[in-house]
């Protein structure tokens, strides 16, 4: 075993060169003539040299890494996301350092802190959900690392997002429902803070009065996310009277725990009760009785586009980064119908 990693220094020494040949003729500097840089690389090879890496990043002022926080890995949405992100990133060589906010907003600044300190070079970021300020990443700016967000965005216009249409992927789901005959529809949002709450809620109130439906607006209701919380959400959906004979629901696994629940309730899913969702996650294709719909959101493309919008910002040395110049990137999303029945 080695005592120590061979060096620039050490080469030269063996070759009786200057340290400064040996640098050039490893980086193929066309003032190197080619017996020497041939001697150069073989020995370098043979001693199994390898650059110092702190050393180029000092020199360029770049670790070639970025930092990608998120709610959860464990929920396949997130996976994909950063399966695109990485794509990105490796074509692009840098490496991607993951840190998941497990939807606490002390864990998002703690990571996020974390990051800054390890010196990365940019930041992906999808929001937890009780985020609610922002000054956590509004400080890397005088750091110089930029900030994309995607999926869960800030409602600031002052903030590099991509993120899917929420509008229209409910506006799709909400008429498909009705045109399946459903007249009580209801509504399983997530947290109030959450952007797409929102969002949902407002279009679900468009759509009715556009097709000449009345709105109650105790049909929709909200989860924390949890397991508990979405069967509280279902159990106060279901007391109403009439009850709702089809409920559009946050994402897949919300759904899910929804579905479970209905069916402790001897309820027929996609007959007594049907359901849409949103992600169109790999897991519904698996089920017997999936959600009917679900909305495709995207995922690895929105982490993949992230990735891009924060490559080009960081090429351009954050300089985009002024007022009115925030990208705002919108992927529209897409009603894929499961069941027909």
């Amino acid at each position: 075993m080695k005592d120590k990693l061979p060096t620039i220094k050490e080469i030269a020494r063996q070759l009786n060169v200057s340290i400064s040949t040996v640098s050039r003729a490893l980086h193929d500097h066309p003032g190197i003539g080619l017996r020497t840089k041939m001697r150069v690389q073989q020995l370098a090879r043979q001693l199994e040299y390898e650059p110092n890496q702190t050393a180029i990043f000092f020199k360029q002022r770049k670790t070639f890494t970025i930092g990608v926080v998120l709610p959860n890995l464990g929920e396949e949405f997130f996976s994909q996301a950063i399966n695109g992100i990485e794509e990105i990133a490796t074509q692009n060589k840098y490496s991607v350092l993951i840190g998941q906010s497990k939807d606490d907003v002390a864990r998002e600044r703690q990571i996020v802190t974390t990051m800054k300190n390890n010196r990365i070079d940019g930041l992906i970021v999808s929001l937890s959900k009780n985020t609610t300020t922002y000054d956590h990443f509004t400080a890397l700016k005088k750091f110089n690392i930029p900030v994309v967000f995607f999926d869960r965005v800030p409602t600031s216009p002052d903030f590099n997002k991509v993120y899917s249409n929420m509008n229209s992927g409910t506006r799709e789901a909400i008429e498909f429902l009705i045109d399946k005959g459903h007249r009580r529809i209801g509504v399983i949002n997530g947290p109030d803070q959450m952007r797409s709450s929102r969002e949902r809620t407002e279009t679900y109130k468009q759509v009715l009065i556009a097709r000449r439906l009345k709105i109650d607006l105790r049909l929709v209701t909200s989860t924390d996310l949890t397991k508990e919380g979405t069967q509280r959400a279902m159990q106060h959906l279901l007391s109403q009277r009439p009850k709702p004979t089809a409920i559009l629901v946050i994402n897949d696994y919300i759904a899910l725990d929804a579905i479970q629940y209905a069916k402790q309730q001897k309820l027929k899913i996609n007959k007594d009760i049907c359901f849409v969702s949103y992600a169109n996650l790999p897991i519904t294709h698996y089920l017997e009785t999936p959600p009917m719909a679900s909305v495709e959101q995207f995922p690895y493309k929105q982490g993949a586009k992230a990735a891009e919008v924060l490559m080009q910002l960081m090429a351009n040395d954050n300089k985009k980064e002024e007022p009115g110049s925030f990208l705002n990137i919108v992927i529209n999303g897409q009603l894929i119908v499961h069941s027909r029945r």
